[in-house]
């Protein structure tokens, strides 16, 4: 399957012991490369997104990013698979940068988190080792953080005297709340994974297994539960969600109103009900 090349070539930070999987509910390995936009639905395959021990550290191996979409059957699974490759260094690079490129460099990660953030499915982040800077900010943009009672995450970006520029500033206080954001900012704290649960940075903490993957395997088991659902209402469900806590209620509820009105026209709607009736599992389609 095609790829194009990645938009923001370089990593938001660099693998460390342990992996961080940021898992997407939604997703298909494919090959090297960003690529957003076409179709999205991808052929059936295992239901999540991996990224490996995103963190700011000095040295190290950086990233490139696998990503991309196609339809192939009737049979396909509305998720998404985010791939990362070892390459090169991360803070190495960007000491070597000059002001003029800076700003330009993080604008691409931000839009590409951005894109993640507004993918028109449900996405998962199981962080089973570090997720660090950038990669705590690839898992805010996600809908649903999973993680060990191990794993490491936190925005640093305070101890290199940056502060983070994927979001962290804007997803995070959303999250958790303005105060505990901005403690968690000034002090470049790192949490483990029952920490984070306390102040509501991830839903779920899992004792971590022999394979280091007890958090992706959550989100897997999270994904299977939502696969079996209306991929139309999916979607809108998501759209309702993020639009209306922008706003106040009462534009909000307008919102939902809008959102509601795109499930009725569908077949999805007419099989949902049919299937209730035949008492029998119902076969969507998303139209």
């Amino acid at each position: 399957m095609a790829a194009a090349a990645a938009a923001a070539p370089w990593a938001l930070g660099t693998l460390q012991a342990g992996r961080a999987r940021l898992v997407a509910a939604c997703c298909a390995r494919l090959g090297p490369g960003w690529r957003l936009s076409g179709s999205w639905t991808v052929p059936r395959v295992d239901p999540a997104i991996w990224a490996r021990g995103w963190t700011h550290a000095a040295g190290g191996a950086a990233w490139r990013r696998g990503y991309s979409s196609e339809v192939k059957t009737e049979d396909e699974l509305r998720v998404r698979y985010l791939e990362e490759e070892n390459r090169g260094a991360d803070l190495k690079e960007r000491v070597k940068m000059n002001s003029s490129e800076v700003g330009p460099f993080v604008s691409k990660i931000r839009a590409v988190i951005n894109e993640i953030a507004n993918l028109p499915v449900p996405t998962i982040a199981a962080i089973d080792g570090l997720a660090l800077g950038g990669g705590l900010e690839l898992a805010l943009a996600c809908d649903i953080r999973v993680a060990a009672s191990s794993a490491k995450m936190g925005l640093v970006e305070t101890k290199l005297a940056i502060i983070p520029g994927g979001g962290g500033t804007q997803r995070l206080p959303r999250a958790i709340g303005m105060s505990l954001a901005k403690e968690l900012i000034f002090s470049a704290r790192v949490l483990d994974g029952q920490a984070a649960k306390a102040v509501g940075l991830i839903s779920h903490v899992l004792e971590q297994n022999q394979e280091g993957d007890a958090a992706y395997r959550k989100a897997l088991d999270l994904a299977r539960e939502f696969l079996p659902q209306g991929p139309v209402a999916m979607r809108v469900a998501k759209l309702a969600i993020n639009q209306g806590m922008e706003v106040d209620l009462i534009t909000g509820l307008a919102i939902e109103e809008a959102c509601y009105a795109q499930t009725i026209p569908t077949k999805d709607r007419l099989e949902g009900l049919l299937a209730f009736k035949e008492k029998r599992t119902p076969r969507y389609k998303g139209e």
